[in-house]
């Protein structure tokens, strides 16, 4: 891609930062993929710190493998100018907080 074609882009779509950065800076194929593998991580992290039960090793791989294939529709979106991976990151860190002072609390209860 040439210099003026990327700002093209720029300006016709608002990317939010990060996904500014994998799609246009990096670009093409390897951009997508990676952006891809973030959104996955993410979302990966999001369900097990808030909402992951404890399930059978088959059932939790098929839940997995859903949650995968249901970032394909959340890369969509993040095409689309909504901030998605900058969302699931703010999640994970609001949930990873919260289960620390959970486990804080439970830790303070034992020991009294």
């Amino acid at each position: 891609m040439d210099r003026e074609s990327v700002q093209a882009a720029e300006q016709h779509f608002s990317f939010a930062p990060i996904e500014k950065y994998f799609l246009v800076d990096i670009g093409g194929d390897a951009g997508f993929w990676l952006l891809f593998l973030t959104i996955a991580v993410f979302a990966v992290l999001t369900y097990k710190l808030g909402f992951a039960k404890q399930l059978p090793l088959l059932k939790s791989l098929i839940v997995y493998i859903l949650l995968i294939l249901g970032c394909f529709l959340l890369i969509l979106f993040a095409i689309f100018s909504l901030p998605i991976v900058e969302v699931l990151i703010i999640i994970s860190l609001v949930l990873g907080i919260y289960r620390f002072r959970l486990h804080r609390e439970r830790n303070e209860k034992e020991a009294e």
